[in-house]
């Protein structure tokens, strides 16, 4: 077991983002976390990367509570930009590497040729598809062994999702375990392994797309209308 969750709350003042919410997640999957705006995605992944402190319930990885110290093998990508605008794309690989002791800065220039970003280029004139490859390759170029995505598709275009999810299928080697959130249903539903949807706060369901294909011939779309 990669990630236990038990009965997982978060307040935050009178509002109650994530409730008694219990999830697992097996190494080396591909999930899919799935819900409407504010339903507690983001909230969620905060906590399971470290950055949120339950108010309640308790995080489990690989058999032990969840510390500061597993935060080197969990790499959390938020939907929020988080590069200064002086930056240069070289700059993001050096910012990562002074933050991130897994950060491997050669795969990061790999990935910047290979989808034809000049590292000289400013942070601040990219188009919103280039700004989240980078964002991506940034996260995807530490040596983790969790990571949590959080609307990676979000707000740019049909070819730049494309390379994003080739981007994403090239790490997913089958020890490495990947939960990404989104509304694209069609953009994810080739490849993700489980459905996890999550309403008000509350797991609705956790759903092995394969079986479910095999048994009903339904949609990840149609499971989502289903469900939700």
């Amino acid at each position: 077991m990669m990630l236990e969750c038990r009965d997982l709350t978060k307040w935050y003042g009178g509002t109650e983002a994530v409730a008694d919410l219990t999830l697992n997640l097996d190494e080396g999957k591909l999930y899919g976390l799935l819900g409407e705006n504010g339903s507690g995605k983001t909230t969620w992944m905060k906590m399971a990367a470290g950055l949120a402190k339950p108010s309640h319930g308790e995080i489990i990885y690989k058999g032990h509570p969840l510390t500061y110290r597993d935060k080197g093998e969990i790499a959390y990508m938020a939907t929020e930009p988080f590069f200064y605008d002086f930056m240069k794309v070289a700059d993001v690989g050096l910012y990562y590497e002074d933050f991130f002791k897994d950060f491997d800065r050669g795969r990061f220039t790999d990935l910047m040729i290979k989808m034809g970003i000049p590292d000289t280029r400013k942070v601040r004139d990219l188009s919103s598809g280039m700004a989240a490859k980078v964002k991506l390759a940034a996260t995807l170029s530490r040596n983790a062994e969790l990571y949590l995505l959080d609307e990676p598709l979000n707000g740019v275009d049909y070819k730049a999702r494309e390379e994003i999810v080739d981007l994403i299928l090239e790490e997913a080697d089958g020890k490495k375990t990947f939960v990404i959130s989104t509304h694209l249903l069609e953009e994810v539903e080739s490849f993700i392994e489980y459905a996890i949807f999550i309403r008000s706060g509350q797991l609705v369901d956790k759903i092995n797309l394969e079986s479910e294909r095999m048994k009903s011939g339904r949609s990840l779309g149609e499971i989502y209308m289903d469900i939700m």
